[in-house]
C-alpha cells in the first residue's frame, strides 16, 4: 500500500526549499553511469509529487538525456532532483530531507554499472539496467 509523507528540505546554502509529498517513505539508490559522474557516487533519491521550490529563481536544470533533466542549486551546486520532462513526480535527493528517520532503503537500480569499490549492505531490491527500461520505459512509438 502506498504511503504519503510531507517532506521538507534545504539545499546546502539555504537558497532553495522543498517541500513535497513522498510517495513512500522509500529510498533508491541509482548506480547508473551518469548519477555517479553527477553525485560522485549513487545517486539516493525519494520519489515525490506536489513537488514546490522556494527560491525558484536559484534552481538551475541540466538536461541529461532526451527524456531528462537534473536539477541543481545556482549558488552552492547541491544536486536538488532528477526529473522525467513532462511527468508530474521528481526524485528528490534524500540528502536534501530535513527529516530522515522514517526512509527506508529499498531499491537499488542499474546494479549492473555499480563500481566494485562499494557495496552497501542493506538487502534491497536490485534492477539491471535491462530490468529498468524493461520496467519503465515507454513503449515504442
Amino acid at each position: 500500500m502506498s504511503e504519503k509523507q510531507s517532506v521538507t528540505g534545504i539545499c546546502l546554502c539555504g537558497a532553495v526549499k522543498v517541500s513535497a509529498d513522498a510517495n513512500n517513505p522509500e529510498v533508491t539508490a541509482c548506480h547508473c553511469d551518469m548519477c555517479r559522474r553527477w553525485s560522485a557516487g549513487p545517486f539516493m533519491e525519494v520519489t515525490c509529487e506536489n513537488v514546490r521550490f522556494d527560491g525558484e529563481e536559484h534552481v538551475g536544470c541540466a538536461r541529461s538525456s532526451d527524456w531528462a533533466e537534473r536539477g541543481f542549486c545556482k549558488e552552492c551546486g547541491s544536486n536538488l532532483f532528477y526529473h522525467i520532462v513532462g511527468a508530474d513526480d521528481y526524485q528528490i535527493s534524500s540528502g536534501l530531507l530535513d527529516d530522515q528517520s522514517k526512509l527506508r532503503f529499498t531499491l537499488q537500480v542499474f546494479t549492473d554499472s555499480k563500481p566494485p569499490f562499494y557495496t552497501f549492505a542493506d538487502k534491497t531490491k536490485m534492477m539491471t539496467g535491462d530490468e529498468v527500461a524493461a520496467a519503465f520505459a515507454p513503449p515504442p512509438e
